[in-house]
């Protein structure tokens, strides 16, 4: 199937309150452009500079999210224009960029990244880093940037029910944060190709899905 048939079948099965986020790193241009001409205006990239070279190059009414690990030094080259940045991970990435949305006069938005997965590899804070983050005096201080939800990325595995109890327990977290603080979390960034309906079910709000539309990604040797 064409991407633009793998795209229209998965948003018909998607709930009307789901972000589908294309996830097009590695992906040409022409792929993307297929995409938007399927109606697709939400693209997730992991490396900034690839990013920043399709926004310059397509048209101006996508969001681009970068879903990847962000290094402080690469968040100027974002700042003018990214929608939503998932991976957020510490104070001192917060601090950049706000002092970069600052620059452009702008508020970004940004989701914090759970730690949920039982992987050493993957990125992210505990419910008690997250919730002394959110209730210390420096990220109060931050007034160009807006915390609009959670992301988490499940442990890479079979084991369904593995999966879905690290969703569960990022639901949970993100529940308890709305219950008591004084954010109002709408987003919840869990799922990819693999896991997306289970993570569906279990509360998420924004999809990534990457090679269910677009096919394996391509990655130079």
């Amino acid at each position: 199937m064409s991407i633009a048939q793998n795209l229209l079948q998965i948003k018909s099965q998607l709930p009307a309150h789901i972000t589908l986020v294309a996830v097009s790193k590695t992906k040409p241009v022409s792929d993307l452009m297929e995409a938007y001409q399927a109606g697709q205006r939400v693209f997730g990239e992991n490396k900034i500079q690839e990013m920043t070279d399709k926004w310059e190059q397509m048209p101006k009414d996508i969001e681009w999210h970068m879903i990847g690990h962000v290094q402080t030094n690469k968040v100027k080259f974002m700042a003018e224009y990214v929608s939503l940045i998932h991976g957020v991970d510490s104070l001192k990435l917060l601090q950049e960029i706000n002092k970069q949305a600052l620059k452009h006069n702008r508020k970004i938005d940004c989701l914090l990244q759970i730690y949920i997965a039982d992987e050493e590899t993957k990125f992210g804070l505990d419910e008690t880093e997250l919730l002394e983050l959110i209730n210390s005096k420096e990220f109060k201080e931050l007034h160009n940037i807006q915390i609009v939800g959670l992301m988490g990325m499940a442990t890479f595995t079979e084991n369904q029910s593995q999966i879905k109890a690290e969703f569960q327990h990022l639901k949970t977290i993100f529940n308890t944060i709305n219950n008591q603080e004084n954010l109002k979390f709408e987003t919840l960034s869990m799922g990819m190709s693999g896991d997306y309906e289970l993570a569906i079910s279990c509360g998420s709000t924004m999809v990534r899905i990457g090679s269910s539309i677009f096919g394996n990604r391509n990655y130079q040797h």
